[in-house]
Order: structure tokens, then sequence, then C-alpha cells
């Protein structure tokens, strides 16, 4: 009797690890994005879809969820089932919308599935810009107290926060404006502000065609994809900020699920044609397992909270 059901749960067990392993056996995989069309979180996502939609002979397809720096997104995963259909786009806003209060969870509603790229926040002006170096753009900022207008992706956003960094750094005080991620570039190039912090990405094609001109990398060191863009650090300005991408599921998601998903987007970071593609947008595959990755937001997100304290921006 007892080897007989020993025998049973054998089976029992063996049958859910088959369904289990079956992973993805649905449509399709949904990638979350917290931000809209032509943004660099888009831009990207889309990039890693279709990796990783020939890594698993599954559709994987990006819906954007726009607002609240990334909060009705991170809502809308959250609360969908963990069967690793669902899966959200992160990056250091799970952190940021948390701690400004937009956000009435933090990373722990979600598990980590993997670290994908690196991005460099990068402080921009228009290419016929007068301001040639970031020391001239701080210096007349501090010239003309509030009075230049730099955009963002909105309020606690990276790029907000990174901006605000760069210049209490500096010594200078300007007019933060925020706008929906999609347009800030627009911004900058229409005039409506002198300057923009943002994600390379997203203002790759007009560093090319001349429209724009970057004037330093808000990073610890010089990042490889933006070889020739002098840091802050280098210019006298001690800020840096990288930003990441990555996956994650909502809480709970079966390890086989998250496994599939890890060893994918592995592939597809690592495969020649991403880092090609990367190479061409100003951003870096930079892989990480999913217990590594979910690590480094516990840590980033401490320093995250110290620094949005710091600045006022924590709720």
């Amino acid at each position: 009797m007892k080897a007989g059901s020993a025998l049973l749960g054998a089976l029992f067990a063996a049958s859910v690890q088959a369904q289990e392993a079956q992973f993805p056996h649905k449509a399709a995989i949904e990638i979350t994005v917290l931000f809209p069309a032509g943004s660099s979180a888009d831009v990207t996502a889309r990039l890693l879809a279709d990796g990783m939609s020939k890594q698993l002979g599954a559709k994987v397809l990006v819906v954007n969820r726009p607002g609240a720096g990334g909060a009705i997104g991170y809502k809308h995963v959250a609360s969908q089932k963990p069967d690793g259909y669902s899966i959200v786009w992160n990056s250091n806003s799970i952190s940021t919308t948390y701690h400004s209060g937009m956000l009435p969870f933090d990373y722990r509603e979600f598990d980590a599935v993997a670290r994908v790229l690196v991005e460099s926040p990068v402080i921009a002006v228009r290419g016929d810009s007068k301001w040639k170096t970031l020391a001239e753009l701080i210096a007349e900022a501090k010239s003309r107290s509030r009075q230049l207008m730099v955009g963002n992706s909105g309020i606690g956003s990276h790029t907000h926060i990174s901006s605000v960094a760069l210049f209490k750094a500096a010594g200078a005080e300007v007019t933060d404006v925020p706008f929906g991620a999609a347009q800030v570039v627009p911004s900058l190039l229409g005039a409506q502000v002198d300057a923009v912090v943002q994600l390379p990405a997203a203002l790759s094609g007009y560093v090319k065609t001349g429209q724009v001109r970057l004037l330093a990398a808000l990073t610890s060191a010089r990042d490889p994809a933006l070889s020739d863009v002098p840091t802050a650090r280098e210019q006298g300005f001690d800020v840096s900020l990288e930003a990441w991408r990555g996956i994650a599921v909502p809480k709970g998601t079966p390890k086989p699920a998250i496994a599939a998903l890890e060893g994918a987007i592995r592939k597809t970071a690592e495969s020649p044609d991403f880092a090609q593609a990367s190479e061409r947008l100003g951003v870096r595959p930079a892989f990480m397992p999913a217990e590594e990755f979910g690590s480094l937001i516990a840590r980033e997100d401490v320093e995250l909270a110290r620094l949005m304290q710091l600045i006022g921006l924590k709720k």
C-alpha cells in the first residue's frame, strides 16, 4: 500500500513537472512596457521580444502601458496570474515610483528574472546650441538661476532624479520640466527646453544627424557605446546614476517558467544580433541571472531611497 502510494506520488510529481516544463504552451507572452511607443524603453523591449520569440518558439508581444512614471504598468503586471505569461520590462523605476509615492508596493511584489542591459543617462542640447561642454551649460545655469529649462521623462523618473542630482552636485539651479517619455526629445528639438536628461536609445538617431549634442554621460566611467562622450565626473561634477532594464514577473511565478524566461533572455542578450542592435541604439547588453539581479534591485532600492530623500522627492 505504501509502495503504491509512493508510486502514485512519484507519477503525480512527474506529471506536474512535465506540465511545468511545457512553458510556454499558451498563445503568447506579454511584455508590459511602462512608457510609450518610441521611448527608449519601448525600442529596447521590442528588440528583446524579437529575440525571446525565436528562443522560446512562442510569440512575445510588447504592450505599452505608460503613465505615472511606470506605476500603471507595474500595477497591471502585479495583478496578473503568476504563470510567466505576463512579464514587465522593469527598471530602476520600480524603486523611484514606490519611493515617490506613485506606487503602493515595492519591488518585492515581483520575482526578478534577468537584467538585460544598462543605459547611461545623458544630458543633451540641440546640435546648434551655444553650449559645447557641460561646464558651459552649468556656468550659464549658475548665472541665470532657475531660468534654464531641462526636460525629463516625468516627476520621479530616473531621468528626473539624474537631472536633479547633476545640478545639485554642480551647485546650480534649473527648472525641471517633466514630459511624457515620448515628448522629451521633441521638446528639445522644438526649443521648448534648453536641455534634456534622457537615455541614449531615444536620442541616438538625432545625435547621428547632428540635431542633438551629448554633453555628458551620468555614469562612473565612460560607456563603451558612447566612448566619445565624457562623463560628468570627468568634467568635475560628481554624479553617477547608471540605468538598467530587465524582466520581472509577479511574485510566486513557478521556477520552471522563470528559468525558461531567464534562459531565453540570456541567449538573446548574448547574441551578436542583439549586441549590434544595442550598439546602434547606444545601450549595452549586460545580462545578469535571476538571483544576482534580485540582489541588485534590493541594494539599489536602498540607495535610490537615500538619494530621493536627499533631493526632496521621497514621500
